[in-house]
């Protein structure tokens, strides 16, 4: 049997806009026990609403009011399906840097967004201008990828680096 890990989204930001985190924050107004809520979930986003107020050491229906209101906000986007690494053994993964004409940036990532095998999409700083996340059984599903990218309206060139082994990730 493959072991799945449940994954809690933080957000609408993500990686991509981590440094909107505290503004956001600040407009939101988290407190220390929306912070600790938060982290519990990151853990285990499966827990019971009884285990959570436990936890916190507040009434169930006040964790049920902050789960609810932190939902409401987009601080919490939605809850996912995370698999193991026994799961994902075999698959390849492939970061690639993507040099983008700046005027056709949002077009090339929506049509990114089509390829199912890119799994994120990074804006990032330098003379690439987005580093996509791809994942595939096999080299040639990558090369297959990768083509398919390079043929996109807009990319101007590619560099894409394979991932050998993860030795940590907090997602």
């Amino acid at each position: 049997m493959t072991a799945l890990f449940v994954e809690l989204i933080i957000g609408p930001w993500r990686v991509l806009q981590q440094r909107n985190l505290a503004a956001m924050q600040r407009a939101f107004q988290l407190d220390d026990k929306d912070r600790q809520l938060l982290a519990l979930l990151r853990e285990d986003a499966r827990m019971p609403v009884a285990a959570l107020a436990r936890a916190l050491d507040v009434a169930r229906m006040t964790a049920v009011e902050r789960l609810k209101r932190l939902e409401k906000a987009g601080i919490i986007a939605g809850y996912t399906v995370r698999l193991s690494e026994q799961a994902l053994r075999g698959r390849i993964k492939v970061h690639a840097l993507l040099r983008v004409d700046a005027k056709k940036g949002e077009a090339v990532v929506q049509a990114l967004h089509g390829l199912t095998q890119v799994r994120a999409v990074f804006a990032i700083s330098g003379i690439f201008g987005y580093m996509a996340l791809i994942e595939a059984e096999d080299t040639g599903e990558i090369d297959r990828t990768l083509d398919a990218i390079g043929s996109i309206n807009g990319v101007d060139g590619t560099q894409s680096s394979i991932v050998l082994s993860t030795k940590f990730d907090r997602h």
